[in-house]
C-alpha cells in the first residue's frame, strides 16, 4: 500500500477524524505519560511524524513552552495528508507543519533530536517499513531518540482498519527492524485495553554510526 493510497483514504475522512480523534482528550493517559517521559530525555528538535491534525505536536510544544522538556529546542509536525496539514496549521498557527512523508522527511542529515512516530507506520507494508526507519536514522543526530507506537500481535499480518488496511507487528520483529536501521532499542511495552486492539510501543536511540552497525549485521 503506497503512501498516496493511505493519504487519500485519510483525506476522505479527515474532517471526521479530526472531530472525533484529533484532540488530547481522545488519547490514553498511559500514552501521554509514555511520550512525556520519552520527550523529556531528548535534545534538539522534536519531529512528530505522521502528526495527523497536529494535536500531539501541539501538546509536545506546550510541554516545551512550560519548561518540561529542557533539552528540546523546537517541535514540528510532518504529515503527508494535505487536509490534515491544513487543519493542523489552522488549529495551531504558531507551529510549523510540513506536508511530507515518513520516507522523505524535509530535514538535513543528523539535524533532528527526536522523532515521535505514534501509529504513523501502521499502514506501511512490512516489506517497505525499512524505508521509513532508514529515513528516521538519516535525519536523527547520533544518540537521537525514536518513540514508536503500533498495534501488536503474534504475526506481522494485515487487518481491516477503519480507514484503510493496517498491520499488526510482533514487538520482537519490529524491534529487529528498528535495530537493522541503525538503532539500539532501549525498551518496549505492551498492553491490551478493553475494547481496543493490543497496543505496543518501543523507545530506541540512533547509534553513533549507522553504517558500521549495519556492517556488523551483514
Amino acid at each position: 500500500m503506497t503512501c498516496e493510497t493511505v493519504s487519500d483514504a485519510y483525506a476522505s475522512r479527515a474532517e471526521e477524524y479530526t472531530r472525533f480523534l484529533g484532540t488530547m482528550d481522545a488519547t490514553s493517559p498511559v500514552d501521554r505519560s509514555t511520550i512525556r517521559d520519552w520527550a523529556s530525555h531528548q535534545q534538539g528538535i522534536l519531529l512528530d511524524v505522521g502528526c495527523g491534525p497536529g494535536h500531539w505536536t501541539d501538546w509536545l510544544a506546550s510541554l516545551h513552552d512550560a519548561g518540561e522538556l529542557p533539552g528540546v529546542t523546537a517541535v514540528a509536525g510532518v504529515e503527508p495528508t494535505a487536509p490534515f496539514v491544513a487543519a493542523a496549521r489552522r488549529r495551531f498557527p504558531r507551529l510549523v507543519f510540513h506536508e511530507a512523508s515518513a520516507e522523505a522527511l524535509p530535514c538535513n542529515d543528523g539535524r533532528v533530536g527526536g522523532i515521535l512516530s505514534w501509529y504513523s507506520l501502521i499502514h506501511t507494508h512490512p516489506d517497505s517499513i525499512g524505508d521509513a526507519l532508514d529515513e528516521f536514522a538519516r535525519v536523527l543526530r547520533p544518540g537521537g531518540g525514536l518513540c514508536l507506537g503500533f498495534f501488536t500481535g503474534p504475526e506481522a499480518v494485515r487487518f481491516d482498519h477503519a480507514i484503510t488496511p493496517a498491520y499488526f507487528w510482533p514487538v520482537e520483529e519490529l524491534a529487529a527492524r528498528v535495530e537493522r536501521a541503525g538503532f539500539a532499542v532501549l525498551s518496549s511495552r505492551t498492553r491490551h485495553d478493553p475494547d481496543a486492539r493490543p497496543h505496543a510501543d518501543l523507545v530506541a536511540r540512533r547509534r553513533p554510526s549507522v553504517a558500521a552497525h549495519r556492517a556488523e549485521l551483514d
